[in-house]
C-alpha cells in the first residue's frame, strides 16, 4: 500500500474510532433526547476497572492486598421504581412558589399532597425534589444576586426586614442575610466568621439572621439535622449489606487510614466492595449512599459526577442509592442508580420520628 493510500486508511479509520466514542444520548421517557449523555465507552472501562480491582499491583487504595477467604461473586437483584422525566417536571411546577425556601406549613404540605394524588410519586420525594429545585436555583441566581447587594443593604438599613427582601429578590433568606453584609463592603471570610457567632451581631442583625436561618432549607448555615439523617442513612446501608454477607469497607474506615497515611482522607465512598458484588448484572465495586431525591438537574448531576469520576479513576465502576428514588432521567457515567425499594428504612423512621419530638 502506498504511503497516500496508507495515510487515507489510517484517517478514515481515526474518524470511524472517533464517531464510535462519541458520546451517546439516553432517550427521555418521553420520547426526546436527554441533554446528560452516558459515554458507553467510560461505562465500559469503569466496568472492566471494578472487575481488575482484585488482580491489579499495587491494589487501589484502601483495598487489602490479600483477601482471605477469597473474594465471593455475589448477585444483588435491585427493584427499581424510577420517576419519570414527565412527573418530575410535572410536580415541579406543584412544589415551587417564588420566595419559598423554607420549611413548609402543613396547609401548603397539605395542598401540594392533595395535587400529587394519581401522580406516580409519593409526598416524600416530590418535597425531596422541592429541596433540589431550590438549591438549583439559588446556585444559578448566585450571582445575580450578589451584583444587586448595594441595593439590598439600602432596603435593609432603610427598614425593609430579610424575608422581605427574600421574596422581592426569590433568592434563599441567609443567602440574601450575606448579600446585605456583602453590601457593606464585607469579604467572604469576614461573613462566614460573623454568621458563626450570632451572639456578637447588633440586635437587629441576630433577630433577621435568627429568622432568616429558621426560614432556610437551602443556604442555612447549621446542616447538623441533615448531616445525622445521612449518617443513619448509611447504617441503614450497612445493614443490608450485612444480610447478604457481602464484605466491605466503610468510608470511617478509609478515612481513618488515609489520614495516618495521607495525612488528610482522598477518597471515601460510603462502602468500598472487598466482594465482587453485581447489582442487577452489573458489577459495582463501591456504594454511596445519597439521602435525598436524585433529580435530572444540571447542578446535582454536576456535582455528584465530579465525585463520581474520582471513585471510578481508583476502583471502577460504582452505584449511587437514592434514599428518595431517582428521576429515570439521571445519569451518572461510572454509576449505576438505585432507590431505596430493597431497604429496610424503620432505623431511618425511628431517627426522624426522634428528632421531630
Amino acid at each position: 500500500m502506498g504511503l497516500t493510500a496508507l495515510g487515507v486508511s489510517l484517517s478514515e479509520e481515526k474518524r470511524e474510532r472517533k464517531s464510535r466514542g462519541r458520546r451517546r444520548t439516553r432517550k427521555r421517557s418521553d420520547g426526546r433526547q436527554s441533554d446528560n449523555p452516558v459515554n458507553r465507552d467510560d461505562q465500559s472501562e469503569s466496568i472492566e476497572r471494578a472487575l481488575g480491582r482484585f488482580s491489579v499491583d499495587p491494589p487501589p487504595m484502601g483495598f487489602p492486598s490479600e483477601i482471605d477467604p477469597p473474594p465471593r461473586t455475589i448477585d444483588v437483584n435491585w427493584e427499581l421504581n424510577a420517576v419519570s422525566k414527565n412527573i418530575q417536571k410535572k410536580v415541579g411546577d406543584i412544589v415551587m412558589r417564588r420566595g419559598e425556601f423554607g420549611f413548609l406549613p402543613q396547609e401548603r404540605v397539605d395542598e401540594i399532597a392533595t395535587q400529587l394524588e394519581g401522580l406516580p410519586i409519593s409526598l416524600e420525594q416530590a418535597l425531596s425534589l422541592r429541596n433540589a429545585l431550590n438549591q438549583e436555583k439559588s446556585v444559578y441566581s448566585h450571582h445575580k444576586l450578589m451584583r444587586r447587594s448595594n441595593e439590598l443593604n439600602r432596603r435593609y438599613n432603610s427598614g425593609e426586614d430579610v424575608m422581605a427582601l427574600s421574596k422581592r429578590f426569590d433568592a434563599p433568606p441567609v443567602n440574601t442575610f450575606r448579600a446585605i453584609l456583602t453590601g457593606r463592603g464585607w469579604g467572604k471570610n469576614r461573613i462566614k466568621e460573623f454568621l458563626k457567632q450570632p451572639s456578637r451581631m447588633k440586635d437587629r442583625d441576630r433577630e433577621q439572621f435568627e429568622l432568616a436561618e429558621s426560614m432556610d432549607r437551602v443556604s442555612s448555615v447549621n446542616q447538623d439535622e441533615t448531616h445525622k439523617a445521612s449518617m443513619v442513612f448509611e447504617d441503614v446501608l450497612y445493614l443490608f449489606f450485612d444480610s447478604i454477607g457481602v464484605r466491605y469497607r466503610t468510608q470511617e474506615d478509609l478515612m481513618a487510614e488515609q489520614k495516618k497515611s495521607e495525612g488528610r482522607a482522598v477518597i471515601t465512598p460510603d462502602l468500598l466492595m472487598i466482594d465482587d458484588v453485581r447489582i442487577n448484572g452489573v458489577p459495582c465495586a463501591w456504594i454511596d449512599a445519597k439521602h435525598f431525591f436524585g433529580a435530572d438537574l444540571k447542578f446535582p448531576r454536576k456535582k455528584t459526577q465530579k465525585q463520581v469520576d474520582r471513585y471510578v479513576a481508583e476502583y471502577g465502576h460504582g452505584a449511587i442509592v437514592y434514599r428518595h428514588g431517582f428521576c429515570d432521567g439521571l445519569v451518572i457515567n461510572g454509576a449505576e442508580q438505585l432507590d431505596a425499594s430493597p431497604l429496610d428504612l424503620s432505623l431511618l423512621d425511628k431517627f426522624h420520628e426522634e428528632s421531630n419530638s
